[in-house]
């Protein structure tokens, strides 16, 4: 039954700055469907939170995404959002970048484990 729910997730999608994203589309994770619509959102000073966080509701529910990527110093710009998402699919990775070090204390996902095991 697990299986026919993931078997048309076929892509990840990031939300980065521009330096995570131009990676990982060099290494060739860039797609846009019919409708021209991207798996990818780069982030800026000037993005504003809103674009965020339609980017991450809007990715979080496509059905052709298996992992979500998201750069942790931009989670933190919607904490409460990502902090809600509960979801098994897409799964939902808090990566650092360039620029911001990853911090495990941050991680809402870690949390979410540590909790579970009562750490």
């Amino acid at each position: 039954m697990a299986l026919a729910s993931t078997k048309d997730r076929e892509f990840l999608a990031v939300i980065g700055d521009e330096d995570t994203v131009t990676g990982l589309l060099l290494a060739g994770i860039g797609h846009i469907n019919q409708q021209q619509k991207r798996n990818f959102l780069i982030v800026d000073g000037k993005t504003q939170v809103n674009v965020i966080e339609d980017a991450f509701q809007t990715f979080t529910e496509r059905k052709d995404i298996a992992i979500l990527l998201i750069n942790q110093h931009i989670a933190e710009k919607i904490r409460p959002t990502v902090d809600k998402y509960q979801q098994a699919f897409p799964a939902l990775l808090e990566i650092p970048s360039k620029d911001h070090p990853y911090d495990p204390a941050k991680d809402s996902i870690l949390k979410r484990v540590q909790k579970l095991f009562g750490e």
